[in-house]
C-alpha cells in the first residue's frame, strides 16, 4: 500500500500530527499517470486543459473541437487525455474533501507527488478560487440520490372481527409513506410488531453511538 504522510508545521517550526493527503491512502492511478507528462507539457496547454476541466465540473458543455485543437506534433491526443483525466481527478477530490482542507495543504500534497510548484499553484487556484462555489453547486445538482421521504401519515385501526373469529378487537397501525418521486406505499403493522420495530431501531441507534465513540472510527483531518 502506498501512502504519503504529510507533516504539518507548528508556529515554532517543529512537526506536529500527521495529516492524510487529499487523495487518501492510495494515490489514484489517473494522478500517477498525469504527473510526468504534465510537468513536461507546455504550461499554456496545461492551463487550457485546466480550464476545460473546470468547465466540465461546472456542467458547462465543452466543445470537443476545443480539446482536439490542443493536439500538436509535440503533444499527442493520448497525452492530453491522460493529463486531463488526472486534472479532473485532482479537482473532484478537492471538491469532495472535508472543508478543513485548505489551498496551501492541497498545493503541498501535489508538490509531494512531484507536480511542479507552478502547476500545483494553478490546480490549487482552480480548486479553491472564485469558481469553487459554482463547481460545488453543480456537484450538488448532479449528485445521484435515492428518493427520500416526503410525508408520513398513520392511524390506528381496530379490527372488530375476522372471518375466523367473531370478535377480536385487535389494534393495528396503518401507515402511508409518500416518497419524493411520487410513489405512495401503504402498509399495516400489528402493535406487537411495531413495538419490536421500535426496540430494534433504538438498539441500532445505540450501537451506532457506541461505534462513534471508538477512536479508530473518528475522522481526523
Amino acid at each position: 500500500m502506498s501512502m504519503i504522510q504529510v507533516m504539518a508545521q507548528t508556529q515554532s517550526g517543529g512537526p506536529r500530527a500527521d495529516r492524510t493527503p487529499f487523495y487518501g491512502m492510495r494515490i489514484p492511478e489517473d494522478i500517477k499517470k498525469m504527473v510526468k507528462p504534465a510537468n513536461a507539457m507546455d504550461k499554456t496547454v496545461f492551463r487550457k486543459l485546466l480550464q476545460l476541466a473546470v468547465k466540465h465540473l461546472e456542467s458547462v458543455d465543452v466543445d470537443e473541437e476545443e480539446f482536439l485543437s490542443l493536439g500538436s506534433d509535440k503533444v499527442a491526443l493520448e497525452t492530453l487525455r491522460c493529463v486531463l483525466s488526472g486534472i479532473l481527478t485532482c479537482l473532484r477530490l478537492a471538491v469532495r474533501a472535508p472543508s478543513s482542507l485548505k489551498a496551501d495543504a492541497y498545493k503541498a500534497d501535489l508538490i509531494e507527488l512531484k507536480v511542479l510548484p507552478e502547476l500545483a499553484t494553478d490546480l490549487s487556484k482552480a480548486a479553491f478560487g472564485s469558481r469553487r462555489e459554482t463547481v460545488d453547486d453543480a456537484a450538488m445538482a448532479n449528485r445521484v440520490r435515492l428518493p427520500h421521504l416526503q410525508s408520513f401519515r398513520w392511524r390506528v385501526d381496530v379490527s372488530i372481527s375476522t372471518s375466523a373469529l367473531n370478535r377480536t378487537m385487535e389494534p393495528s397501525i396503518l401507515a402511508e409513506l409518500t416518497l419524493s418521486n411520487g410513489k405512495v406505499t401503504t402498509f399495516e403493522v400489528p402493535v406487537s410488531k411495531f413495538h419490536e420495530l421500535r426496540y430494534n431501531v433504538a438498539y441500532v441507534l445505540r450501537e451506532m453511538d457506541n461505534l462513534e465513540q471508538r477512536n479508530i472510527l473518528k475522522v481526523q483531518d
